[in-house]
């Protein structure tokens, strides 16, 4: 007779048998891709710290939603990067924006395709905070909140099914959710980055933005990583106030935080597998010392069993390829 321990080896004993016992199995359902769009026409250009990605002018990104969509994936993620910025970040809620325009193009193209959009100034204001900055160099929350609501209104307006605010202002949910509703949106879903790290994890992001902060850092707004009582606290607020789904950001450092999140609340949440997570991989595989698609299918997993619902990731296209075989 075998001893009691053997069940774990004969569990293990095949792919067949793994599979029928994994309580946790990565979909490409569970997917988002990260699009950017920047200003002009006839852009098609790689970005160079994200290894693989693109940024797309309006008019050449519905292309590349197509071809998302065509591998199962649900939704895209929306990233404007402006041609010009100003102190109040006005080019992000502009009719005319990079983002508008591009939601509009994919929606014709590809209505099955849920379009999110990225709501924060950081990109779009010449300080490079993710709000209005005052004259003693603090960023002003209640004014911040108040543009990041209209930003949302001209994303929803120009056909987003979703916004995803990424500022971290307090009570900025609150000011979207009213937002939305007076104007007619209350059918338009709120992705909030409820508990967003001031993460070293963000530069290749940031380089490929141009939001890296002129002055100071954004730990005031940002969240400690040594904290995780308050990612705890931010989560309940923002539903509270009206959030849909919450985020966990970086995803891949904080799955600890993930976890509680998944315990403590009844609520789908993401998790956003940033550049710099994304980017380690990239140069380790380029250095030869680890299989790339292996350590990302590891990665993903992991986010999935700590408890996220959607994961955010620049490796959305080649992992869907290799879900669906």
């Amino acid at each position: 007779m075998g001893f009691p321990g053997n069940r774990m080896r004969r569990l293990r004993s095949s792919d067949a048998m793994r599979r029928l016992v994994r309580r946790n199995s990565l979909s490409v359902d569970d997917l988002v891709y990260p699009l950017f769009a920047r200003s002009g026409e006839g852009v098609k250009e790689p970005i160079e710290s994200i290894e693989g990605c693109l940024a797309f002018s309006p008019d050449m990104i519905a292309n590349e939603a197509k071809d998302v969509a065509s591998l199962g994936i649900p939704a895209v993620l929306l990233f404007g990067l402006p041609d010009k910025k100003d102190q109040r970040g006005s080019q992000a809620w502009a009719e005319d924006g990079a983002v508008q325009q591009s939601a509009r193009r994919i929606k014709d193209a590809v209505p099955q395709l849920a379009v999110i959009t990225d709501v924060c100034l950081c990109a779009y204001t010449t300080s490079g905070h993710c709000g209005v900055v005052n004259k003693d160099g603090r960023v002003d929350n209640d004014a911040t909140c108040e543009l990041l609501a209209k930003t949302a209104l001209s994303h929803v307006q120009a056909g987003a099914d979703m916004v995803a605010p990424s500022d971290m202002m307090d009570g900025r949910v609150r000011y979207i959710r009213q937002c939305l509703e007076e104007n007619g949106f209350d059918d338009r879903a709120i992705m909030s980055y409820a508990a967003k790290y001031a993460s070293a994890f963000y530069g290749p992001f940031r380089d490929a933005a141009g939001s890296s902060p002129e002055f100071g850092d954004r730990r005031s707004y940002q969240m400690d990583p040594a904290c995780s009582d308050q990612a705890m606290q931010e989560i309940a607020l923002d539903i509270e106030e009206g959030a849909d789904i919450v985020m966990v950001k970086p995803g891949l450092c904080y799955l600890d935080i993930i976890q509680r999140a998944r315990q403590r609340f009844d609520c789908p949440i993401a998790a956003y597998f940033v550049s710099g997570e994304y980017m380690m991989i990239k140069s380790a595989a380029k250095a030869g010392l680890l299989d790339e698609d292996a350590a990302t299918a590891e990665a993903l997993a992991c986010l999935k069993r700590a408890g996220a619902d959607i994961i955010i990731t620049y490796s959305a296209k080649t992992s869907a390829k290799l879900l669906t075989g």
